[in-house]
């Protein structure tokens, strides 16, 4: 069963790394090149017009290393799996139609604030409302109606609060991921680390699964999560993926994620979150993305609450560059800034297991 890990990984790196350069031909010939904003940066002016929506890149290699490791090992795809796909491809196409109407349509600002939430809204929905069907034969849906940050916790907060929940999961991490692509591989090396840590959780919480209790040392400690290995077939696929799409996103980047791959990642990533039940807990593991929404958060509360700015520009890596860090400084910085916190995340995660014992 582990090999389908194996395997995912590997397609996902040779495809984004064969393939991107590709995507890259085809879109320059196109002209779909990135928008700079006129308020960034200076050293940003030489990026207008480089290859954008490379989301499309990853997010089919992902697709295609999850279901070739499945005729390659001859495993069937688990509802979790598709779940989290579809999550991750309706959420690119909003992104994409977004960088669409940005880039072919010139009009800067892309889908409509109310277009681009209804978008959201019915990919989020969607997925939320089905992650609570197709129980197994012990009774677990891909998702559950408790909140959780090891595992599930507490009372049941009942299938409407959970949809809104999910939604807000979503969306905010979505966001967050946007947010931080702002600079050269910065998104894509972050989320490379984040995916890393849930293909270990995902096998960790398939060897400690309570539907193997009889054959576990400590019952008492095991994880109920209906298809944990899939989950981290999949994060093996995005892990790899985004590893080779890095080569070609690094400074200076030869082609960006676009709306495209950052809401797709973010919508990906929550999934991933939400079915393997470490909800609270991702917001560790993806804490850089969670820094990063925070700066722009207090930066537009402290303007209109006070008419001052905390940081000369936000997102926080802007700040940065502002203060005279190079883009690549400030990249590998933030990266190590994320590592602390997946070692953080995974740390705990084990603890609470171990707590269990």
């Amino acid at each position: 069963m582990m090999k389908q890990i194996l395997f995912s990984g590997v397609i996902g790196l040779f495809l984004t790394l064969v393939g991107t350069p590709l995507l890259i031909k085809l879109l320059a010939r196109k002209g779909y090149g990135q928008y700079i904003r006129d308020d960034g940066p200076r050293e940003h002016a030489s990026k207008r017009g480089t290859p954008t929506m490379g989301g499309i890149a990853f997010i089919l290699a992902t697709v295609a290393a999850y279901f070739l490791s499945k005729v390659i090992t001859g495993y069937a795809p688990s509802y979790s799996g598709l779940l989290v796909l579809g999550l991750m491809c309706g959420m690119g196409l909003v992104g994409f139609l977004d960088d669409y109407i940005k880039i072919v349509k010139r009009r800067s600002l892309g889908l409509r604030a109310k277009a681009k939430m209804a978008g959201q809204l019915i990919v989020g929905i969607s997925f939320a409302v089905l992650a609570l069907q197709f129980q197994d034969a012990r009774g677990n849906a891909p998702a559950s109606t408790k909140l959780s940050f090891i595992t599930d916790f507490g009372w049941s907060i009942g299938p409407v609060l959970f949809v809104v929940w999910a939604l807000f999961m979503i969306l905010a991490m979505s966001n967050g991921v946007n947010l931080t692509d702002g600079l050269d591989g910065l998104a894509t090396g972050a989320s490379v680390l984040v995916f890393g840590a849930y293909t270990f959780i995902g096998v960790w919480q398939f060897q400690e699964s309570c539907a193997n209790a009889q054959t576990l040392t400590n019952p008492n400690a095991c994880y109920e999560v209906r298809d944990p290995l899939d989950l981290a077939v999949i994060a093996s696929a995005l892990m790899g993926a985004c590893l080779g799409f890095l080569w070609w996103n690094t400074s200076p980047a030869k082609i960006f994620m676009g709306d495209t791959g950052s809401l797709a990642l973010g919508g990906v990533l929550t999934g991933l979150a939400i079915l393997s039940r470490t909800e609270l807990l991702v917001a560790i593991m993806g804490g850089l993305f969670v820094l990063i929404t925070m700066s722009v958060v207090i930066q537009v509360g402290s303007f209109r609450l006070t008419g001052r700015r905390v940081f000369r520009m936000a997102p926080l890596q802007h700040h940065f560059e502002l203060k005279g860090w190079s883009e690549v400084l400030v990249v590998v910085r933030f990266w190590i800034i994320q590592g602390i916190c997946v070692i953080v995340g995974l740390g705990l995660f084990y603890a609470g297991w171990a707590a269990d014992k």
